[in-house]
């Protein structure tokens, strides 16, 4: 599944026999490869500076003037360890028609034909853009349906981020959900507004009444057997700061603090498309932070639904809170295994950067799930520590908890303590992302982009043995 809003050319070429043989060629084989090419061939590659560099493409003509063979740089293994998605570069570069690698390590056929793929996506929805044009026929052994289905996920939950808050309110990211929900023959319930209330998730409906587009709850479910996955993201889809206003500096980028219900939603697209043996369930809180005279203010003291109290020291850690109230929900329903992912904290950023994925996690098979399917999928995470020493960082005293702890220290960190409080029992992790790409990279356009879904998609089958 593909937005409407994507580039299309998110699938593999079906036109193999036209296809277009592509060289992978590493800088130290470039002389030896030549050796048993023809005297034209070396020719035009010596006559093109053509030396195997990391990225770099050549194409070869024939007598005709026609390609008979393009040449795909793979440089040394050095240059390689310093990002992924190498031959996405080389998509960009080639012409559009369909190209059939060949001399590829078979053990990076995937990461490379995922990156051909994620390479075609461009957002469309408010001007033309393009993504490369080239297509990759599928590599022999590769489960090209799910690579596909892989990059449809991710697609989508680029186009959400990418989407501005004016187009991607709670009611927008409701239909989002919706359509997915149809698609896969989902069960969807929304919770609106002063309902919130009455069905006792009283924080969502805190951070979100500021706002004329209603705070909601949207709760999915998918799959009726196996272990049950529950989903958490946090859809935040547009952050003031409320009364402790951010400055403008800060608030420029808030139409992606919806990216953890984005990157949930592309997740469970693969989940559901993939048809894996579990029951689903998708809980986003849906809000936009914003101020008017019936905001929550600093020094409020809230009751969660798990009954604990809140004291809102800054109105600006809001994003906990809607998911403290989903994740309760989530906890009543004793999943096998509880995620919530989140655009959570700054503090997050300045200790891994964009990059980087962190999460937390207590449970030491999920760990190893999570780090196998990471490095699997080419999804890079580190895990960071639920410290316990530093609960005492989020108990103010006036009430069982503080959702903004002073002196900044350790803010990720206080951010899971304080989410765990309220995942229960159960089996947790929870991912604080970024879901912005600051600058172009191999597959990567500048914005949002997904982190951890694959490598939570990976993990699943370890995690829950299925």
């Amino acid at each position: 599944m593909t937005s409407e809003h994507s580039s299309t050319c998110l699938v593999f070429a079906d036109d193999a026999a036209d296809a277009i043989p592509l060289h992978v060629i590493e800088a130290d084989a470039l002389e030896a490869w030549c050796v048993g090419q023809s005297e034209q061939t070396r020719r035009w590659i010596a006559s093109n500076r053509f030396k195997a560099a990391l990225g770099a493409s050549l194409l070869v003509p024939g007598d005709d003037g026609a390609p008979v063979m393009a040449l795909a740089g793979y440089g040394t293994a050095a240059a390689r360890t310093r990002g992924r998605f190498h031959l996405a570069t080389v998509a960009a570069a080639l012409p559009e028609g369909g190209y059939r690698l060949t001399g590829l390590d078979a053990a990076r056929q995937e990461e490379e034909a995922l990156g051909w793929l994620l390479s075609g996506y461009a957002f469309n929805r408010y001007h033309e853009a393009s993504g490369a044009k080239a297509r990759l026929v599928a590599p022999d052994g590769l489960d090209a349906n799910r690579l596909e289905v892989i990059a449809a996920g991710e697609a989508l939950t680029r186009d959400l981020i990418n989407t501005p808050a004016n187009d991607m309110g709670p009611d927008a990211l409701e239909t989002a959900c919706a359509d997915l929900a149809a698609k896969h023959g989902a069960e969807m319930n929304v919770t609106l507004g002063k309902d919130l209330l009455e069905a006792n998730l009283p924080l969502i409906h805190a951070v979100g009444r500021a706002s004329d587009r209603a705070p909601r709850l949207i709760d999915m479910a998918w799959g009726g057997s196996g272990p049950q996955v529950t989903l958490v993201g946090k859809g935040v889809c547009f952050d003031t700061g409320g009364l402790n206003l951010k400055p403008g500096s800060s608030m420029g980028l808030m139409k992606k603090d919806m990216g953890g219900a984005a990157t949930v939603l592309g997740l469970a697209h693969m989940i559901m498309a993939l048809n894996l043996p579990v029951r689903l369930r998708v809980l986003i809180p849906a809000v936009e932070n914003s101020v008017s005279a019936n905001a929550m203010r600093p020094g409020d003291i809230l009751t969660a639904r798990n009954g604990k109290t809140i004291e809102i020291n800054n109105t600006d850690a809001e994003g906990r809170l809607v998911l403290a109230d989903a994740l309760a929900l989530g906890a009543e329903g004793t999943p096998d295994l509880m995620i919530s992912m989140a655009t959570l904290t700054g503090a997050a950023r300045v200790a891994v950067g964009p990059d980087l994925a962190p999460y937390y996690a207590d449970d030491a098979a999920l760990v190893a799930a999570i780090e196998a399917g990471a490095a699997t999928a080419s999804d890079p995470v580190w895990r960071m520590p639920f410290h316990a020493p530093y609960e005492a960082m989020i108990e103010p005293g006036i009430a069982d908890l503080d959702n903004a702890p002073s002196g900044g220290f350790a803010g990720s960190i206080t951010a899971a303590l304080f989410l765990r409080r309220f995942a229960g029992d159960v089996r947790y992790a929870h991912f604080d992302i970024y879901g912005w790409n600051p600058a172009a990279a191999p597959a990567r356009p500048k914005g949002g982009v997904g982190m951890g879904a694959r490598a939570l998609l990976a993990a699943l089958p370890d995690a829950l043995g299925i």
